[in-house]
């Protein structure tokens, strides 16, 4: 059963082009997170996508307690509010608690509710019922069809404008492992389905006292989950992944996210 394409500002999820949700892991400073949202809008603008920014104001689930954290949420969504209104393009950003779900929908168009969090009945209530559109990041811990309790929360809760992103499933200690027929069985369950590239090569814990991944299996995962038929691909990307204060590993070089957006585009097409 397909999903119905779902508006989300000027961009669609579902239809007949892929929607992307690029941006750095975190917001590292102002100038930081101008820089990389126009440097994206150019990108876009020139392989002809349409694409969510994204960058996390507060990574709140860090290995590390001395881990670069970010900044308060009002001024974090604030700047990514405005942000959005300069290159024309929604935004979202990830909430950890029913508070933030509140204050973020004051200026953020799409709610991410974090894989570890996708069960926590009062955030996704307090995500729904702020009428925004919701993201929600399949657990490393849930099967695909665990998702329609999630997605029924989320409808009791009084909002049917949310899709889901595969992101991997636990696979022994310090690793995921990205099972494409995950993408599948919840498109065939009647549900919008991304794809989660970068945070899929995570090995979570994998460096001691911070996360290590896999960044160079991005692109191949992400060409598999465009042939596999998802609806969308989330990438993080940075400048400069080796000097990135969260998450660097994973993240894609910005200097070779033109070449494979373009490859997804195509893929995308020759799927349809």
């Amino acid at each position: 059963m397909a999903a119905k394409p779902l508006k989300i500002d000027a961009c669609t999820l579902g239809g007949t082009q892929p929607l992307f949700i690029l941006g750095p892991c975190v917001i590292e400073s102002e100038k930081f997170v101008r820089r990389m949202a126009r440097k994206l809008q150019k990108i876009a603008e020139e392989v002809g996508i349409q694409f969510l920014f994204k960058a996390s104001y507060d990574k709140a689930n860090r290995t590390s307690v001395s881990s670069f954290r970010g900044m308060d949420i009002r001024e974090g969504c604030a700047l990514l509010q405005d942000i959005g209104r300069e290159i024309g393009v929604p935004v979202t950003t990830d909430v950890h608690s029913p508070e933030d779900a509140t204050i973020a929908a004051e200026y953020i168009d799409v709610l991410q509710i974090p894989a570890f969090l996708c069960r926590q009945t009062d955030l996704i209530q307090a995500a729904a019922e702020t009428g925004r559109v919701v993201n929600v990041k399949k657990g490393q811990f849930l099967a695909p069809w665990d998702l329609r309790n999630v997605a029924k929360k989320l409808e009791a809760f009084g909002n049917d404008r949310f899709f889901f992103t595969e992101r991997g499933v636990t696979f022994g200690y310090n690793n995921l492992v990205a099972d494409m027929r995950s993408l599948y069985w919840i498109r065939e369950a009647g549900f919008k389905v991304v794809f989660d590239a970068t945070h899929s090569v995570q090995r979570p814990g994998g460096a001691g006292d911070s996360t290590s991944g896999d960044g160079v299996l991005a692109p191949v995962l992400a060409r598999s989950a465009v042939a596999a038929g998802c609806d969308g691909v989330f990438i993080e990307t940075h400048e400069n992944p080796a000097k990135a204060l969260s998450d660097g590993p994973n993240q894609i070089p910005l200097s070779k996210l033109p070449k494979l957006l373009k490859t997804l585009k195509e893929i995308h097409a020759l799927v349809r």
